[in-house]
């Protein structure tokens, strides 16, 4: 089992963003691309599965040979699916990092060199080749990545040209942002140019002295003060979360196989924590304690105190004297963030 030997929690201090980390422009876009392929070159940890055999019987007859897939015994071999990321304005010839999985029972594609395979859009176009040597992840052995590992082949047509105005989405319904947004731009421009037509969408008029381009620029570097973009990133690899200062976190239990963490607030003052003969627990820093009595290090129940409101920064600090598995933090984070219990966007960096 791999354990997070080293977490380190870097805190972030939110507080001038601009509107280009609060909103998106509509029309501009990533768009998720598919693929579906054959790593060889595995050193006999690859799959057997039908599926498998009968890809590689149609790649051999493609290059007329004909075999049997009753004949074909090799481990050597699994098929994956292939996933990527098509940036906003992609142009022909750019290098984009792919992720691959396997879909079969191969042990391990670490090493593997993906043949040629075909990316293709929710519209069935074909819009990146890829191939090369996999890295699997630290994690499972059964995913991993190519870093420029597809070249982009067809273009989506959209282009910037022309454009009067553009429209801004914000990415959480919020009417004080909204209006804010809408009163920062006027500002900044002089003139009645934005109007926000709803609690998340803001349209803007561009000014007939200005590209598109450069008004866009202008646009998204405007400061603006707000909390709707609180964000958890868990680097794997480099096993280091990165989390903002102040992401709150509501009252909630939380039950896994192998620990059970209860989150709520503390009734207690900052007198109760500093005083030893009220033996609350293991002070752990920042006025977080785990438990009602001193703990060890194999403990399997948690309960987590603090003299403020539980923040993700208190919940690192106690998941890491657990010493849990990275696997538990991040799905610890995942189901506070499916049951709504913080209000922040949730990255994993593999």
């Amino acid at each position: 089992m791999n354990k997070l030997l080293f977490l380190s929690l870097l805190i972030i201090d939110l507080y001038a963003q601009t509107i280009k980390d609060v909103s998106n422009i509509v029309g501009i876009r990533e768009n998720q691309l598919l693929g579906y392929g054959l790593v060889v070159g595995l050193p006999g940890t690859g799959d057997k599965s039908q599926f498998t055999m009968q890809s590689l019987q149609n790649l051999l007859r493609n290059s007329y040979v004909k075999i049997p897939t009753s004949s074909i015994k090799s481990k050597n071999i699994a098929t994956v699916m292939v996933t990527a990321i098509l940036p906003p304005f992609s142009r022909q010839g750019d290098k984009i990092k792919i992720n691959v999985s396997s879909i079969g029972d191969a042990k391990s594609i670490d090493g593997g060199e993906l043949l040629l395979t075909q990316l293709k859009g929710v519209d069935g176009k074909v819009y990146g080749l890829a191939q090369g040597n996999i890295l699997a992840n630290q994690t499972s052995k059964t995913t991993g990545f190519i870093y420029d590992g597809a070249t982009i082949e067809n273009e989506l047509e959209f282009s910037l040209k022309g454009e009067k105005s553009i429209t801004l989405s914000l990415f959480k319904n919020d009417a004080k942002t909204a209006a804010s947004i809408e009163k920062k731009i006027n500002k900044e421009f002089n003139s009645f140019i934005a109007q926000a037509i709803d609690t998340r969408t803001i349209e803007i008029q561009k000014p007939n002295n200005i590209s598109i381009v450069s008004f866009i620029a202008k646009i998204q570097e405007i400061e603006l003060e707000t909390d709707i973009l609180k964000k958890i990133i868990i680097d794997i690899a480099r096993e280091v979360i990165v989390s903002g200062s102040n992401i709150k976190i509501k009252p909630i239990t939380i039950t896994q196989k192998n620990f059970t963490i209860k989150i709520k607030k503390s009734s207690l003052n900052n007198d109760d924590f500093n005083d030893p003969a009220k033996n609350l627990g293991e002070v752990i820093g920042d006025g977080v304690v785990i438990g009602i009595k001193p703990v060890n290090i194999n403990l399997n129940n948690a309960l987590v105190n603090t003299n403020h409101e539980p923040t993700i920064s208190d919940l690192m600090r106690s998941m890491k004297i657990m010493k849990l598995d990275i696997k538990e933090i991040i799905k610890t984070l995942q189901m506070l963030k499916e049951l709504n219990a913080i209000d922040a966007k949730l990255e994993i960096i593999r």
